[in-house]
């Protein structure tokens, strides 16, 4: 089921005229929007190329729609990036709005085999929010029109414009790297702001206009949303550090953390670190009970090619990357790691379906007691 977020309809159109391509001047009224809509002439073409259904799409959808802009949207039921590149050609799209790497990575692939195939230079920029969007991918894309402008947004649902990076030219932005908002703060344990530089783990919180709640879900709301010295914050339980310069790394979702011997562990932060090796084309992490760890890393891969990588390269991997107890102890090989329409992973069912393998398979040489 939805989340239920409730919106109430003014909040939500500030809060997406803030980051939108021709936002209005919220003091002039009813009457300046009806006079800028009149003085500007037609807005952009955008096409959302995830489902409406999803923030990221339906938000950005109505922006372009508040603007007087025009909406393209894609005919078949599934993602397909040459159906895609065709309707941008043909429809002289602007605006391209996705979900990170799964949607960025097989519109690279798609680049890459056909290069000059087709006429992009409508497109002046790519928006993405709800899933890391890697930076050799930013830089993959950025290589087949360099005109463009790649704005990574972290938002969520219930909680629009938390943080923004921006990608141009020849310069790619990190994965999971990005600068606040105006109304956001990074808390730590103690609703206190994170120092700048230290290695604390905080929660990102968004201040200003924000939901009422979750539908019918007083728990939640009240977990969710919090008043801190007078303040009501909107807290959904996104994990980060802030780095020296003010830049914010995201580490996942608290809800999706594995505890693993006392160490907690970001699933997203081992996936992006395992999509960087050549032959991955995706990949989920998750947490398996274990009698040893309390949880046990274990990653599911779906290679990018015929050729899998072993299971001990992979380890190595992000071993070399990362500290060792992020690294998993597993690696199931799967054809599909069959992500929703709009991106997202289905991580209970990959838990389960993990920790069945499990207890059908020999441990490899090295975990063998």
């Amino acid at each position: 089921m939805p989340k239920g977020v409730m919106w109430r309809q003014d909040d939500l159109f500030a809060r997406t005229n803030v980051s939108g391509f021709r936002p209005y001047d919220e003091s002039a009224g009813l009457s300046g929007i009806a006079t800028t809509l009149a003085s500007n002439g037609p807005g952009m073409t955008l096409l959302p190329a995830c489902p409406l259904m999803h923030g990221t799409g339906g938000f950005t959808a109505m922006e372009c729609l508040n603007e007087g802009g025009k909406v393209v949207l894609l005919e078949e039921r599934r993602f397909d990036p040459v159906e895609l590149f065709d309707t941008i050609e043909r429809e002289r799209v602007n605006g391209l709005v996705i979900v990170g790497d799964p949607f960025a990575r097989p519109m690279l692939a798609a680049l890459d085999a056909e290069p000059g195939r087709w006429d992009l230079s409508s497109l002046l920029g790519i928006l993405s929010s709800g899933a890391m969007w890697s930076e050799e991918v930013k830089e993959g894309l950025l290589r087949h029109r360099p005109e463009m402008v790649l704005l990574d947004y972290f938002s969520s649902t219930e909680a629009i414009g938390m943080g923004t990076s921006m990608s141009s030219g020849s310069s790619a932005s990190k994965t999971a790297e990005f600068v606040l908002g105006e109304d956001v703060k990074v808390l730590g344990p103690d609703l206190r702001p994170v120092e700048p530089g230290s290695e604390t783990v905080g929660v990102l919180a968004l201040a200003g206009r924000n939901p009422i709640g979750y539908y019918k879900d007083e728990a939640k709301s009240a977990a969710t949303f919090l008043v801190v010295d007078g303040v009501r914050y909107s807290i959904p339980g996104d994990h980060a550090q802030v780095r020296a310069d003010g830049s914010v790394h995201l580490l996942g979702r608290g809800a999706s953390s594995i505890n693993t011997a006392g160490e907690k562990v970001f699933p997203e932060e081992v996936e992006e670190v395992l999509k960087t090796h050549e032959s991955i084309g995706d990949a989920a992490v998750v947490g398996v009970p274990d009698p040893r760890f309390g949880e046990m890393v274990v990653a599911v891969v779906e290679p990018a090619g015929d050729a899998a990588p072993t299971e001990e390269e992979l380890i190595a991997w992000v071993k070399s990357r990362l500290a060792h107890f992020k690294a998993p102890r597993r690696v199931r090989i799967v054809r599909s790691i069959e992500r929703s329409p709009s991106g997202k992973l289905d991580y209970r069912r990959h838990g389960e379906e993990a920790a069945a393998w499990l207890s059908s398979t020999q441990p490899p040489p090295h975990d063998r007691h």
